[in-house]
């Protein structure tokens, strides 16, 4: 397993770590590779990386379907990353054929942190075939 350490900047933000899990799987020619955050508020997605308004588009949406500030209970004061990364999640599988991620022409990997900034981890586990 390898880890991949992400250090944030904002609160709402989308990485795209697709260079990064590459390296991860550069040495393997076929298989699978599972990417998973261990935390309850930031995820993984997978979504379109040549326009960079997308990334945006992303935040300002979910910003607008999940307000930070909604009567919710939880003391913390940021339920609504919760609520994100749970619409999100915190894992995704990806095909390792000839060597390179099969993601289509405008696919990237994206971490999405919902409470940052803050230091945080995508673990990486392969299955080769």
């Amino acid at each position: 397993m390898e880890i991949l350490n992400i250090s944030t900047s904002k609160r709402e933000e989308l990485i795209d770590i697709t260079g990064r899990v590459k390296a991860v799987i550069k040495d393997v020619s076929e298989g699978i590779v599972f990417l998973y955050v261990p935390h309850t508020t930031a995820a993984l997605t997978c979504n379109e990386n040549a326009d960079p308004s997308v990334k945006s588009d992303i935040i300002k949406k979910m910003s607008s379907l999940v307000p930070e500030k909604d009567n919710y209970k939880h003391m913390e004061g940021n339920s609504d990353a919760h609520v994100k990364t749970s619409l999100f999640g915190g894992g995704e599988f990806f095909i390792i054929s000839g060597g390179g991620l099969m993601l289509g022409e405008w696919q990237g990997i994206y971490f999405a942190e919902f409470d940052g900034p803050r230091k945080r981890k995508v673990y990486c586990s392969i299955i080769k075939s």
